[in-house]
C-alpha cells in the first residue's frame, strides 16, 4: 500500500490539486537573505516552473523492497536538490517521484528561464550519471514561464508548503509529459526569453490533455555557441541611432593601437543602454580592417569559474569538439599555443590542466604530456605561470598584427579573468591590442590607474533618438501619442524602447497600467529583490502613489516616522531603484526608471493595490489638505484605482470644475467622462441617478463651450431624458 500511494502521487497530483503528502525536505535551493521565504506575502510575478519526473518509479516499485525504493527516492531527491542549488532554485515540493521547482522566486534574477533550462540539462545529465543504490535512473523535465501568484504558505506542519497559483505549474507538468528519458521539453514563453542560447527542436503545436488550446513545444538540446550573449537576443535589430560620439572614440582607440600604441577603453551603462550593441557597431566598422578579433563573455552563472571566458573563447578557437578525446584536445591546444607563443611546450604544461588534462588521465600522463612536464608548483604559482601564459599567447597574436579583444559583461568576470586583464594592462605599452571591457555601472576595478585605460560611460539618449527607435521597432506606423507614452516609460534606455514598441505591436495599446514587457520582467524585479524585505515592501508602496513620490506622504501611508523611514529611502538611492526629486530638504523622490515602478507595482495583488490606494486617498484626504485642494484629480484616481467609486465620483467632479476655472480646454472633460463612467457603473438607486443627471450637464455644458456641439448635444438630450424623471426644474431647464 505503500508503494501505490507513492505512485499515486505523480503527475495529475500537480494539475488537480494540492498534493496529500509533502516531503519535509522541501526547502529553498538559493540563498537566504533578500529572498527569505518566512517574511514573504503572497504576490503576481512571472516564473519560470520545472516539473521533473523519475521514469520507471512504477516498475522499481515491483521489484524493489519498500525500504530499497525509500532509498532510491531519496538518493535521485537528494542529486535533484543538489543540482538545483547551483542554479539558485527553489524547491516547492516533491510530489511522490516527482519534483516542482521555482526559478524567480523567492529571488528573482534576470536570468531565471535561462536558469531552468541550465538546471534542467544538469539535472537529467547528473540522474543518469550516478546510479542511486545500484540503480540507473533516469528523468524527464518539462519547464514553463508565465505570471503565478506565489508567495503565501498554505497548510500547517509538515504539510505545509509554498504553492503558485497559475495556468504556469500546469502547464510545466503537462509538457514533462512529452519529454522522452533524459529530455528537457519548454513552452513558449521559456523560448523566447532564452533566445538563441541553448539550440532547439521545434516539436510543433501539440494538444495537451486539461488545457484548451494547442501548445507549441520545443526540445532543448544543448547550450548554443555565440561569442555574445547579446547575439542570443531573438528578434529584428533596430537602425543604430545616436552614439556618433563614442562610436568615434573607439575608432579613434583602435587606430593608435593598430600603429603599436596599445589601449583599453572600459565601457560602462546600466542594462539595456547599449553597450553591447556599440561593440557590435564596432565591430562591423572594422570589418573591412585587417584584424583579429576575441570576443569573451562573462556568464553570470560563472562568476567563480576559473577563466570561465577566456577558457571557453580558447575551446572555440581551438576547435575542441564535445566528442573529442583528450589527446585530440592536446593536440589541438599545442597547435593553438604554437602559433603565437615560443614555447608552446611549455605553454602547453601550464595550462593543459585548466582544461581537464592532467596527469589523472593515465595515458595523457605516460604518453603526451612527459614533454611538457610542469615543475612542481603551488596552486598560487601555477595560476601565475597560467596567467603569464596567456597574456604571452594574447600580445603573440598582436605581434602578428592589430587585436580586438572584447570582455563582455565584467561585472559577472571570475577573480582570475579581472587579475589577467590587470597583467595585461601593465605590458599593453607598445601592444598593437585594443582592449574593450563592458560592464555595468555598481562593477568596480582599479584597471583606470593604467594610463593606457579611457572610461566611456553610456548615457541615455534623446527624446529624439528615442522616437527614431521605437518608430524603427514597430513597423506599423505608431501614433505620436502612443510614442510620447513609450518615451515616458522607457526613459531613454534603448532596449526599453525597443521592446515596449514591440509590446505595442503585441497588445494593440498601450496604457499607464501597460504590463511590463516579458522579456523586462525579470530583470526588473531582479532590482527590487535585491532589497531587504521591508524596503522592497516601502517601494511597492510608494509605486502606489506614482512615479514621483512625498516622503511625507510615504511616511503616512507606511505609518513610520520619517527617520525610520530614511534609511529606507537611501537604499533605495543606492540600489538605483529611486533618486532625489531636486528638494534640497529630500522630501521628494523618484523612480530611476518607470518601469521599475511598474515591476514594482504589478508585483502586488490586485487586492493589495487596492488596499495601499485606499489607504493613500486617505491619507492626502486628512493631512495634506493643500493637495485635495488644488489637485482633486488624484484622490479620484486613487479612490478608483481602489475600487471605491462613491468616493473617486465627487472627487472627479471637483477635479472637472477646477479645471474649468483655470480655463482648461480637454481636462474637465476628461475628468467628468471619468467620474460619469463610474457612475453608470454604480447599482440603480435615486443617489447613482442624480450623479449621473449631474455629470452629464456638466459635461454637456462643458462640450458645448469647446464647441463639440454635436457631442454636446447628445450628451444634453441624455440629461433631459433623465431630468424628466429624476431631475428638479432647474436641472430639466439646464438640460433643455
Amino acid at each position: 500500500r505503500l508503494l501505490e500511494a507513492i505512485a499515486a502521487l505523480r503527475l495529475e497530483a500537480v494539475p488537480d490539486g494540492a498534493p496529500t503528502q509533502v516531503s519535509s525536505s522541501s526547502a529553498q535551493a538559493g540563498p537566504s537573505g533578500p529572498g527569505d521565504i518566512s517574511e514573504t506575502t503572497a504576490e503576481r510575478r512571472p516564473l519560470s516552473v520545472m516539473f521533473c519526473d523519475l521514469i520507471g518509479s512504477t516498475a522499481l516499485s515491483t521489484r524493489l523492497d519498500p525500504e530499497d525504493l525509500r532509498e532510491v527516492i531519496r538518493g535521485y531527491q537528494a542529486c535533484v536538490s543538489a543540482t538545483i542549488q547551483q542554479f539558485n532554485g527553489f524547491i516547492a515540493r516533491y510530489v511522490g517521484d516527482g519534483v516542482l521547482i521555482y526559478f524567480g522566486w523567492p529571488q528573482a534574477h534576470e536570468t531565471d528561464a535561462e536558469r531552468a533550462v541550465r538546471a534542467g540539462l544538469a539535472v537529467a545529465a547528473a540522474v543518469g550519471e550516478a546510479p542511486v543504490a545500484g540503480q540507473t535512473l533516469q528523468v524527464r523535465i518539462g519547464i514553463a514561464t508565465g505570471l503565478v501568484v506565489v508567495g503565501e504558505p498554505i497548510g500547517s506542519g509538515d504539510a505545509r508548503q509554498q504553492t503558485a497559483v497559475g495556468e504556469t505549474p500546469n502547464l510545466a507538468a503537462r509538457l514533462q509529459s512529452l519529454a522522452g528519458p533524459g529530455q528537457v521539453v519548454i513552452d513558449a514563453a521559456t523560448r523566447r526569453q532564452i533566445g538563441r542560447l541553448f539550440d532547439c527542436r521545434d516539436l510543433g503545436t501539440i494538444e495537451l490533455k486539461g488545457l484548451p488550446v494547442m501548445v507549441p513545444a520545443w526540445q532543448v538540446l544543448h547550450e548554443g555557441r555565440l561569442e555574445s550573449r547579446f547575439e542570443a537576443r531573438e528578434g529584428r535589430l533596430t537602425p543604430f541611432i545616436g552614439r556618433e560620439q563614442e562610436i568615434a572614440l573607439l575608432w579613434e582607440r583602435f587606430e593608435r593601437a593598430s600603429v603599436g600604441e596599445g589601449q583599453a577603453i572600459l565601457l560602462s551603462g546600466e542594462a539595456g543602454i547599449g553597450k553591447s550593441r556599440l561593440v557590435q557597431m564596432l565591430c562591423k566598422h572594422l570589418a573591412g580592417t585587417p584584424h583579429t578579433q576575441m570576443r569573451l563573455q562573462c556568464s553570470p552563472f560563472h562568476t567563480t569559474s576559473t577563466l570561465y571566458p577566456v577558457l571557453r573563447h580558447l575551446e572555440y578557437a581551438a576547435g575542441f569538439r564535445p566528442d573529442d578525446k583528450p589527446e585530440v584536445r592536446l593536440g589541438k591546444l599545442e597547435a593553438l599555443l604554437g602559433r603565437s607563443i615560443n614555447n608552446s611546450a611549455e605553454g602547453v604544461s601550464v595550462l593543459a590542466p585548466l582544461f581537464g588534462l592532467s596527469s589523472s588521465d593515465s595515458r595523457i600522463a605516460s604518453e603526451l604530456l612527459p614533454q611538457h612536464a610542469a615543475m612542481v608548483l603551488s596552486p598560487e604559482q601555477r595560476q601565475t605561470r597560467a596567467l603569464d601564459t596567456l597574456v604571452d599567447l594574447l600580445l603573440g597574436v598582436a605581434d602578428r598584427g592589430s587585436v580586438l579583444f572584447v570582455l563582455e559583461d565584467a561585472h559577472w568576470s571570475d577573480p582570475a579573468t579581472r587579475e589577467l586583464i590587470t597583467k595585461t594592462l601593465v605590458r599593453i605599452g607598445d601592444a598593437r591590442l585594443l582592449i574593450v571591457i563592458t560592464h555595468r555601472p555598481e562593477f568596480q576595478s582599479d584597471w583606470m590607474r593604467h594610463p593606457a585605460v579611457t572610461a566611456l560611460t553610456l548615457n541615455r539618449l534623446s527624446r529624439g533618438q528615442s522616437a527614431e527607435i521605437a518608430q524603427a521597432a514597430a513597423p506599423a506606423t505608431l501614433s505620436e501619442e502612443i510614442i510620447a507614452r513609450i518615451l515616458r516609460r522607457a526613459d531613454g534606455v534603448p532596449l526599453f524602447i525597443e521592446e515596449l514598441s514591440r509590446a505595442v505591436l503585441d497588445l494593440g495599446s498601450i496604457s499607464s497600467d501597460s504590463i511590463v514587457p516579458e522579456t523586462l520582467q525579470a530583470s526588473l524585479l531582479a532590482r527590487l529583490d535585491r532589497l531587504g524585505g521591508d524596503v522592497r515592501h516601502i517601494a511597492q508602496i510608494a509605486a502606489v502613489i506614482g512615479r514621483e513620490f512625498d516622503t511625507e506622504l510615504l511616511c503616512a501611508v507606511v505609518g513610520k516616522p520619517k527617520e525610520r523611514l530614511a534609511p529606507a529611502l537611501s537604499q533605495l538611492v543606492t540600489a538605483q531603484i529611486a533618486l532625489p526629486a531636486g528638494t534640497a530638504d529630500g522630501g521628494m523622490y523618484m523612480f530611476r526608471h518607470a518601469l521599475i515602478q511598474d515591476a514594482a507595482y504589478q508585483s502586488l495583488l490586485m487586492s493589495r493595490r487596492r488596499q495601499h490606494h485606499a489607504e493613500v486617498a486617505r491619507a492626502i484626504e486628512s493631512r495634506f489638505a493643500d493637495i485635495a485642494e488644488n489637485q482633486p484629480e488624484l484622490i479620484a484616481q486613487h479612490y478608483t484605482a481602489a475600487a471605491e467609486p462613491e468616493r473617486a465620483i465627487p472627487y472627479w467632479v471637483k477635479a472637472g470644475e477646477c479645471a474649468l476655472a483655470r480655463n482648461a480646454y480637454l481636462e474637465p472633460i476628461a475628468h467628468f467622462e471619468r467620474g460619469l463612467r463610474l457612475a453608470q457603473a454604480l447599482p440603480e438607486s435615486p443617489d447613482r441617478s442624480r450623479q449621473i443627471l449631474n455629470l452629464l450637464l456638466l459635461l454637456g455644458e462643458v462640450r458645448a463651450r469647446n464647441r463639440q456641439l454635436g457631442q454636446a448635444l447628445e450628451t444634453f438630450k441624455e440629461a433631459f431624458e433623465l431630468a424628466r424623471t429624476e431631475g428638479s426644474p432647474a436641472e430639466l431647464a439646464r438640460a433643455a
